[in-house]
């Protein structure tokens, strides 16, 4: 298989599958017949690996490498299922950090091409299934998932894991899930299973309720990760992380009851080297110190409040390159932006992606110093330029925004 085979392979996977990351809402394929048939014609390898399943509206990504670098420092070899991917396909599917053999996916993208007709997966339905036989024929020890979108009827809730978790609930595609924190809860709590106990980390009390007496009708042992306390840190920065910590204490000490040994120092090392173990970047990365450049892809109200919360407490001018889909609320967004900042606003490089044009009004009404860019590169760019080094650039506003940063500006090493 040559470098070009390759990327027709998935070039041909972009174009020929439903795909949300793409195309957004009318992409999306709620429901589990559609995967239930297409594990079946691949025998089931979901079945035969042990799982961990992560759901929630922010820091599934986060608690779900956390998780892997705690597994891998206790001696396992762990899989772990993420999306979206911030430069190549097979950042998704990681085995002990590693990213994906691009043989593998180029002859399953070929076995994909014979499947039934009744079959007809999409993107993300494609991509989960390529991860269970991944991990399967990789023999892990244990499989860390994350949810793709809410949690009741995605594709990755065909598992049977030995603890589900819930890092929180938060006002997120509420044209697929609700639009109300209540109704998107109990999309999330839909990966709760009979018997399996369920760890939830959101603080508030409306949330907690729906997840608990979801649980309370599955038999599953509910586990409130926002009572747990530890002074433990992670390399992975920002002030959010604490929560997502607590998180990942839950799901630890469910496993230990299920005889899974990860001892107290497998914890703490694991937490400390998250990036080494897994490769995880995009979550309040520092990719330079002169001047202080600092990315994170969170992209929803909840998330940005936190971002941008944190941006605020640093005591430095700074130059902000944001950019937003087509399905963001960008008129929440205005009313959260860091002052003493100059705003970059670029298009993602993605069919989704907003031109700032179309929401130049908005950018007017705030009365904010900013400009207009056609790329997240030009935007950087211009931004370098007039940043010196005792003030700090930001990237952020999407997931998207961040990959055309750092394909185009980062080493990425396989």
């Amino acid at each position: 298989m040559t470098n070009e085979q390759y990327q027709e392979a998935i070039d041909w996977l972009f174009i020929q599958m439903p795909n949300y990351q793409i195309d957004g809402q009318k992409a999306y394929k709620p429901g589990l017949d559609n995967i239930t048939k297409l594990c079946a014609y691949f025998g089931n390898p979901q079945e035969k690996i042990k799982c961990i399943h992560i759901g929630g509206t922010n820091g599934k990504g986060s608690s779900s490498n956390m998780l892997a670098s705690v597994l891998q420092e206790a001696g396992y070899k762990v899989g772990l299922y993420n999306s979206p991917h911030l430069i190549d396909f097979t950042e998704r599917i990681k085995v002990n950090g590693k990213n994906c053999n691009k043989e593998f996916v180029f002859s399953f993208i070929q076995k994909l091409k014979s499947i039934p007709e009744d079959i007809r997966p999409s993107f993300f339905e494609f991509t989960t299934i390529m991860a269970f036989e991944y991990f399967y024929q990789q023999q892990v020890d244990y499989a860390i998932i994350e949810v793709g979108l809410g949690g009741r009827l995605d594709s990755t809730n065909i598992i049977q894991p030995l603890v589900s978790a819930i890092t929180n609930v938060q006002l997120d595609h509420q044209n697929i899930l609700g639009d109300t924190i209540e109704e998107i809860a109990g999309e999330k709590a839909g990966i709760i299973k009979k018997n399996i106990p369920v760890v939830s980390g959101d603080e508030k009390d409306a949330v907690k309720t729906i997840i608990r007496e979801k649980a309370i009708k599955e038999d599953a042992p509910f586990i409130d990760a926002t009572r747990l306390h530890s002074d433990l840190s992670s390399d992975l920065k920002g002030n959010y992380q604490q929560k997502n910590i607590r998180v990942v204490l839950g799901i630890v000490e469910e496993l230990r009851k299920l005889q899974v040994k990860i001892t107290d120092k497998d914890l703490e090392t694991g937490l400390l080297n998250v990036h080494q173990n897994t490769g995880f970047i995009g979550r309040w990365f520092e990719f330079s110190k002169d001047p202080l450049t600092i990315c994170d892809t969170g992209h929803n109200q909840a998330g940005l409040e936190h971002v941008f919360s944190q941006l605020n407490s640093i005591d430095r001018h700074k130059h902000i390159i944001l950019g937003f889909v087509n399905d963001k609320k960008i008129d929440e967004v205005m009313s959260l932006l860091p002052e003493n900042s100059e705003f970059y606003f670029a298009k993602p490089s993605i069919n989704r992606g907003r031109h700032p044009e179309d929401y130049e009004n908005l950018l007017q009404e705030a009365k904010i110093f900013y400009k207009i860019f056609n790329s997240v590169q030009e935007a950087y760019l211009s931004a370098k330029e007039r940043c010196t080094n005792e003030e700090m650039i930001f990237i952020g506003g999407s997931n998207f925004i961040v990959g055309d940063f750092l394909e185009k500006n980062l080493e990425f090493k396989e």
